[in-house]
């Protein structure tokens, strides 16, 4: 791609970011989370402020990137961002509160463990979050604002490795695979072996063998 193509990707990729500071705010934040889906381990959020103005022609929805480019584009975030934060809620909790509400403390955890103060979010998805700061969410904002789309890298390689680690403590879920979704392998496991401390039990799983679904 030539240089006016990176330079339109990245104007409309920090279009809300120059919106914001057009309105006076400075220190801008993107934040997104990663594991709201699967039957296994936490939610992971993520708050990124990048430099203003910043660009990537390959940051974009952590979705859209293959695990090695994610990997290395998580190096680079952490070494170009201004400030990274990272809120973890574990299973426990997102039984207790249910996901939607267990997201917004992910984000909210994210954005207190900031080293710099933010005085703007913008926020992947519909929900704002609870803190006084103003915000904006935007739906599919991974896509659309490369703070947001930094956030949701980071997010996802972090709850990733966390998933590694839990890997080595419950090898006969294969979670270093399918890092807690509810793929065919996992969900037989899960009707093999029973649910571990890291399962969701709030969530029901659906058998590969019947199509039936339970709590078990």
């Amino acid at each position: 791609m030539d240089h006016a193509g990176l330079s339109e990707i990245s104007t409309l990729m920090n279009q809300f970011e120059s919106h914001a500071r057009q309105h006076g705010y400075q220190v801008i934040a993107g934040i997104d989370e990663a594991g709201r889906g699967p039957l296994a381990g936490p939610v992971v959020a993520a708050a990124v402020i990048l430099p203003p103005g910043y660009g990537h022609p390959e940051i974009n929805d952590s979705k859209q990137l293959t695990a090695r480019r994610r990997e290395f584009l998580y190096e680079v975030i952490k070494t170009d961002a201004l400030a990274v934060g990272l809120g973890v809620i574990e299973a426990p909790v997102i039984d207790r509160i249910n996901i939607l509400q267990a997201t917004l403390m992910a984000m909210r955890d994210a954005v207190t463990d900031l080293s710099l103060s933010p005085d703007y979010l913008l926020i992947d998805g519909k929900n704002r979050i609870d803190v006084q700061t103003p915000q904006k969410a935007i739906v599919k904002g991974d896509a659309k604002s490369i703070s947001i789309a930094a956030a949701s890298i980071i997010a996802k390689v972090s709850r990733d490795r966390i998933m590694e680690i839990y890997h080595r403590q419950f090898p006969q879920y294969n979670f270093l695979k399918n890092k807690g979704y509810g793929t065919v392998e996992h969900r037989e496991a899960i009707h093999r072996c029973g649910r571990c401390k890291i399962h969701r039990l709030s969530f029901a799983v659906k058998s590969s063998l019947n199509n039936q679904t339970s709590l078990l």
